[in-house]
This record gives C-alpha cells, sequence and structure tokens, in this order.
C-alpha cells in the first residue's frame, strides 16, 4: 500500500530544501485554518522535524473568525494536536462579524484574506516565531496565477518564501511541490480529522471557480499542472526558481 502521508512529507522535504526554507533555530507559527491543508501541513512539519537536518520549533495557531458571532469548536483539532505534542494555540476574532454582519461585504474573500493575515502576524510575533507556514500548495499557485491573469491583467502568483520586511517575519509555503490530490490522499490515509468552514461564502467564491477550472484541463491534459510548475521554475515567476538543487 503506498504511503500517502510519507510522499507528501517528501515533497515538502524537497520544497523546504529547494527554496532555503528553514534554518536552525527558527521558530515556525503554522496557520491553522482547521482544513485539510493546513491540518496536513501541521502534521507533516511535525514528522519532519524528527529527520530533517535542520533544527526548527513548531507552534499550531487558529485565528477563529467566529462567523455569525458562533466560536467555533476545534476540540478534535486540540486532540489530534495533544496526542502529537503539537504546541497549539487558538485566538478568538471578530473577523466574520466585521465583514458579514457590520460591514456586509458582497464580495468578502479579498478583505478576509487581509485581516487574517494581519492577525496571523502579529500573533506569530506574540509567540517570538520568525517563520509563517502557509499550507497553499501548487494547485493555489496556479489558480492565483490564472486568477490574476484573467482577473486583473497582470503575470504572477504568490511566492514560495516571501519575507515581510515591516514585520520581519518570513512566510514559507512548504506545500508548494505538492497537488491537492496528495493532500486529500494523505488526509484520508492519517484519518486526519478536519473542521469543516461555516463562512457563508465557502463553495461559491472566485476560486471555487478557478478550481474547477483546473479540475477540466487536467482531465484533457494530466500533464498541466506539471507543465505550470516547470514555466513558473524556468522563469522564476516570483521566486519559483529553485535555490538549491537536490
Amino acid at each position: 500500500m503506498a504511503n500517502y502521508f510519507q510522499r507528501l512529507c517528501g515533497l515538502m522535504r524537497k520544497a523546504i530544501v529547494q527554496y532555503d526554507m528553514l534554518q536552525d533555530g527558527d521558530k515556525v507559527c503554522v496557520g491553522v485554518s482547521g482544513g485539510k491543508d493546513s491540518v496536513a501541513l501541521t502534521l507533516a512539519l511535525a514528522q519532519l522535524q524528527k529527520y530533517i537536518d535542520i533544527k526548527f520549533d513548531l507552534v499550531a495557531v487558529t485565528l477563529d473568525p467566529q462567523f455569525y458571532s458562533k466560536p467555533t469548536d476545534y476540540s478534535r483539532l486540540e486532540e489530534l494536536f495533544r496526542e502529537k505534542g503539537i504546541e497549539y494555540v487558538i485566538k478568538r476574532t471578530d473577523i466574520g462579524p466585521i465583514i458579514f454582519d457590520q460591514r456586509k461585504e458582497e464580495n468578502p474573500c479579498s478583505l478576509c484574506a487581509r485581516m487574517r493575515r494581519g492577525a496571523l502576524h502579529d500573533v506569530a510575533k506574540e509567540l517570538g516565531c520568525n517563520k509563517i507556514a502557509l499550507g497553499h500548495h501548487l494547485d493555489d499557485a496556479i489558480e492565483t496565477f490564472y486568477m490574476n491573469l484573467w482577473n486583473e491583467g497582470r503575470i504572477g502568483t504568490f511566492s514560495p518564501v516571501t519575507y515581510l520586511s515591516r514585520k520581519d517575519v518570513t512566510m514559507i509555503r512548504p506545500m508548494a511541490l505538492a497537488v491537492e490530490s496528495d493532500v486529500v490522499a494523505a488526509v484520508n490515509q492519517m484519518k486526519m480529522p478536519v473542521v469543516k468552514s461555516a463562512c457563508p461564502a465557502d463553495g461559491v467564491t472566485n476560486r471555487q471557480n478557478m478550481k474547477d477550472f483546473i479540475t477540466e484541463k487536467c482531465k484533457t491534459d494530466p500533464s498541466f499542472r506539471a507543465k505550470s510548475l516547470n514555466a513558473f521554475q524556468k522563469k522564476d515567476l516570483d521566486g519559483w526558481g529553485p535555490k538549491k538543487k537536490i
């Protein structure tokens, strides 16, 4: 039987080394929404701590948006991380009520993302972290590329590694070389608990439309994702050119 979790760890190790994401002494804040990507990222980083030749500390952080003004139940994640010996911090926020109740945003995703990023940066600094790990994978990068191209007329996507000078913190995306199916397979194999998002806009966003486009494109061209990654790396688009060869 294939070990999908081990494969995900291997892809993450490759990305960490190629893009020089981690160094000895780093303290990494993992942004945990409760979805499959962030939970898999956290467990895989904890696993990598055991055998990668880099000494780093890890703390998982969840910012509860409190959609509908109700706190989200993260008890299953609390139990999981406690079993794995992973420090876990939950911060309740007013992001949900501000966006949907007070401002009544028709297109809430961009503002929500900015508010969550700002809050996560602040919590990371409070906890003494110099790195923030996010659960974005290659499919997310490809979706972002086409959203930027079609919606804004510009070429670009997010970077595997981004230093934020204003906060003096570095954002890393260790799953940059994994695709969504790698994550899904690992989550299913390890029976990882996930927390369903209560966001009123979940599943009806422009991002979801782009996910559907990528899925359909890959049905007619199975190498679509690999070609996209190759293009990103060859042109060193937004820092996607590998810094080290392994």
